[in-house]
């Protein structure tokens, strides 16, 4: 097995995540590149420290260019707000190194391509982090699709449900700024339902929205504030504008044919993280529900008429994509394991000089669908892709 450096900017919720798949993946897949753990970058000096000691960065860093022009790094993580992901991908793609984004790619598709344009340039690999792609059971999905099971596809219908902004007093997070977060809901969450729908389904040909922003003003965030996180926000202090959408809602046209609904939102009490859809076809039907992620649900219009109706399959078996690493049939797998099959995933596409998806180009085509919502819901008129 032979080292390759990595180095990690951003050390808040993304940061433990990806620095738990870096460090323990090795443990569970035989890897030809064992990734080193060799420095992690973040602005805020006081929890940098504290971070590189518990999850095994070797050296830290406070300023990402002097990171990126280490020749002793090979692969940047970039697990930072979306306002700096182009600047850093770029800068590391001329500098040669692999990148491994956290989504959404960019603030915007223009961002988007620039990213694109650079990792082609430089021959780098480049992975957007769309990790619900990794989750066995919508592997299994797209196992389905792709032998027929499901046959001519006719409609997606997805759901992303959340509740941490219901509170009026949520601080005012870089989540709720354009400039920081590009959109609300639809950049946020909205971002992975069109990476499946893309993946699944297929390319989306045209948009028709809305989108609504129920808390207009809040307070302004502590410095500890962040992804799900309230922490330091004054009910009674200042207060600042929201400047991106709450919640929406988007009906699209495939090129395929089929037809796509797509909701969107962080105000719906009782849903976490509700990541949810259905997918209909001539000769079956599948529902995928995050909350229960290792179940998949089937139904074949090809059983007997007697027997027919959603199966539920527990995608715990062996046969199910990298399951057979993980533990016995049965015993289920959580988030974190998705990040670490990424990991493998990217590791195994440098080895190889190969590819890996999603990547910057799937990003920057989910970012167009994305910005053609956005447009769609502003003008009440319907977008079409490329027009």
């Amino acid at each position: 097995m032979k080292d390759i450096n990595v180095a990690l900017i951003g050390c808040k919720f993304m940061g433990k995540a990806h620095s738990n798949a870096w460090a323990n993946a090795p443990h569970f897949f035989d890897m030809n590149l064992r990734p080193v753990l060799k420095a992690v970058c973040d602005t805020n000096e006081q929890v940098l420290g504290e971070f590189a000691r518990r999850w095994g960065w070797q050296e830290t860093e406070t300023d990402w260019h002097k990171i990126v022009a280490r020749d002793d790094i090979d692969i940047i993580d970039i697990a930072t707000p979306p306002g700096v992901h182009c600047e850093i991908a770029v800068a590391a793609a001329q500098a040669g190194k692999h990148v491994f984004c956290e989504k959404p790619i960019a603030l915007n598709a223009a961002q988007a391509a620039e990213m694109h344009h650079a990792a082609e340039k430089a021959g780098i690999v480049n992975y957007l982090n769309h990790e619900y792609r990794r989750c066995p059971a919508i592997a299994l999905a797209r196992q389905l699709i792709d032998e027929g099971r499901i046959g001519r596809i006719f409609h997606w219908r997805g759901a992303y449900l959340q509740s941490w902004l219901v509170d009026p007093n949520f601080p005012l997070t870089w989540h709720l700024q354009k400039e920081t977060a590009g959109s609300g809901a639809q950049n946020g969450i909205n971002s992975h339902s069109v990476d499946l729908a893309r993946f699944l389904v297929g390319e989306i040909k045209s948009v028709v929205a809305m989108q609504t922003t129920f808390v207009k003003e809040r307070p302004l965030a502590g410095e500890a504030a962040g992804t799900f996180n309230a922490a330091g926000g004054d009910s009674e202090g200042p207060r600042g504008k929201v400047t991106v959408e709450d919640a929406i809602s988007m009906i699209v046209e495939f090129e395929n044919g089929a037809m796509g609904s797509f909701e969107a939102s962080t105000f719906a009490p009782g849903r976490k993280n509700y990541n949810y859809f259905e997918i209909y076809g001539d000769k079956g039907s599948l529902i995928f529900d995050l909350e229960k992620m290792n179940e998949l649900q089937f139904f074949s219009a090809d059983d007997p008429e007697h027997a027919q109706g959603f199966r539920t399959i527990l995608a715990t078996e062996p046969c199910h994509k990298y399951m057979a690493n993980w533990w016995p049939p049965g015993h289920s797998i959580g988030f974190e394991h998705e990040f670490h099959h990424g990991v493998v995933d990217f590791l195994d596409a440098i080895d190889k000089g190969a590819g890996v998806t999603p990547d910057f180009l799937d990003g920057l085509k989910g970012m167009e669908v994305l910005e053609a919502g956005l447009q769609a819901a502003r003008t009440g008129t319907k977008v079409v892709l490329g027009s």
